[in-house]
């Protein structure tokens, strides 16, 4: 495993020596999630009731003033920090035809990256966010779920311990994006496992999948689901979220896992970036629905089955725009919600200061 980051330094190629290594140490973190800064998020609520504004005024902003407050740890909630880390792997089963593009487009977009040509790479510039890219054995695909679990348990303990790595002191937010051919067709096996329904609910045009492919698509799904629904409970939802995660998932997915629960041990705001990665949060959220507090979804995907996972996560998107590329580029566009919504809470005068009658 290594990272090819457009900017900043790289990742080490293996997990860090006093990370998780077992999905058992990892299922252990459940128990020690640490909650938001309750002080810290009043402090804010105090100070919006003062603004020049009548009450509410600012709608969502003010609530996305207090999450960054309450995960940040800070009354006075800032962001001039942002991160986007980009998760990149190969999936098995890419070889059954499931997208519209081959697997080698993969390896090829993170050249891209590296250049400085994806759309990735122009939002990052906008919003002044380091951009990591990080590579997980591009050259050994997981294996085609259909046939075989996708991972054994230490390949996935692994990737979600690489995935910690991503999240370090003083960011102030994680824009977690993906990148690899054929993972809405894992995203849709992952979600079909945690939440049941047929196939059909989950599985959507991907990289644009019509007629045939999409119906390949569709029988790849349903076929994996089949193949491990051993794993199931006989109300047809997963037993262990993790063993699901390695039975049908992907490495960028898992390592996606790991980061958002480092950034819940170190309480770090998270946004997640449309369907892909809003199903790794769901793995989190099927163990512990209070695992994915500090994070919000960043975009309504256009890919169908995004807004059934949002409401079955119990999340509202900040932003709807009818996206559906990936590599973090609605979580990015988000950073730019929160800014405005830091900017207007730290900036405006108080009723007091300028001078301005208060409501009667």
């Amino acid at each position: 495993m290594s990272s090819t980051p457009s900017s900043g330094r790289p990742a080490n190629d293996t997990p860090a020596p006093d990370a998780p290594v077992t999905l058992d140490e990892l299922r252990a973190l459940f128990d020690k999630l640490p909650g938001p800064d309750l002080a810290a998020a009043s402090a804010v609520a105090t100070r919006e009731a003062q603004l020049t504004k009548p009450a509410g005024a600012l709608g969502r902003l003010e609530d996305f003033s207090q999450w960054l407050a309450a995960w940040q740890g800070r009354a006075t909630p800032k962001l001039t920090r942002p991160r986007v880390a980009v998760f990149v792997a190969n999936h098995g089963i890419a070889e059954r035809g499931v997208s519209a593009y081959p697997a080698s487009v993969t390896k090829q977009m993170v050249e891209n990256f590296v250049q400085g040509g994806a759309a990735i790479n122009q939002l990052c510039t906008l919003i002044d966010a380091d951009l990591r890219v990080y590579e997980l054995d591009l050259d050994a695909p997981t294996q085609d779920f259909v046939d075989a679990p996708a991972m054994n348990e230490q390949e996935c303990a692994r990737a979600m311990a690489y995935g910690m790595m991503a999240v370090e002191q003083g960011i102030d937010v994680l824009c977690l994006g993906e990148m690899g051919i054929g993972n809405t067709t894992v995203a849709a096996a992952l979600c079909h496992g945690l939440y049941g329904g047929s196939p059909a609910d989950w599985v959507g045009p991907g990289t644009g999948v019509t007629g045939t492919a999409f119906d390949t698509k569709l029988q790849v799904v349903t076929a994996g689901v089949a193949r491990h629904r051993d794993r199931l409970t006989a109300a047809g939802t997963v037993n262990d979220p993790m063993q699901w995660l390695a039975a049908v998932g992907g490495l960028e997915i898992a390592a996606l896992c790991g980061a958002i629960l480092a950034a819940r041990m170190g309480r770090t705001p998270v946004l997640l970036d449309g369907y892909v990665v809003t199903a790794a949060a769901a793995v989190l959220h099927k163990i512990d629905p209070r695992a994915i507090d500090h994070c919000l979804v960043a975009h309504l995907s256009a890919e169908p089955a995004h807004r059934l996972l949002c409401e079955k996560i119990g999340k509202r998107p900040v932003l709807d725009l009818g996206m559906r590329l990936g590599e973090g580029t609605g979580a990015a566009l988000a950073v730019t919600v929160l800014k405005a919504a830091v900017d207007c809470h730290t900036g405006m005068a108080t009723f007091e200061q300028a001078g301005v009658s208060g409501p009667v």
